[in-house]
């Protein structure tokens, strides 16, 4: 049993965040970029690589404003998930 310091107040563990992956950033990036892109402020390369993405796999993925805001929400998660859980 760990001893109580003066006064019994315990104290709280300290939350040591761990260096995200460089995939899981790039990633996160890559999806930031693409919100911003498609609801702020339009960044005509990312809208280029989109359309010679989907030509190259052959799918007519359209994305919207909607599409958008989640891809800006799931990179801010993947970004927090990358320093709080090790290995990803």
């Amino acid at each position: 049993m760990r001893p109580q310091p003066a006064g019994g107040i315990r104290t709280l563990r300290r939350v040591n965040p761990n260096p995200p992956r460089l995939i899981t950033i790039a990633l996160a990036l890559a999806l930031i970029i693409i919100g911003i892109s498609a609801t702020v402020f339009p960044i005509d390369f990312v809208n280029e690589a989109l359309a010679l993405l989907q030509q190259t796999i052959g799918t007519n993925i359209v994305i919207t404003t909607e599409v958008a805001w989640w891809c800006l929400l799931i990179g801010d998660l993947l970004l927090i998930a990358g320093s709080l859980l090790p290995g990803i």
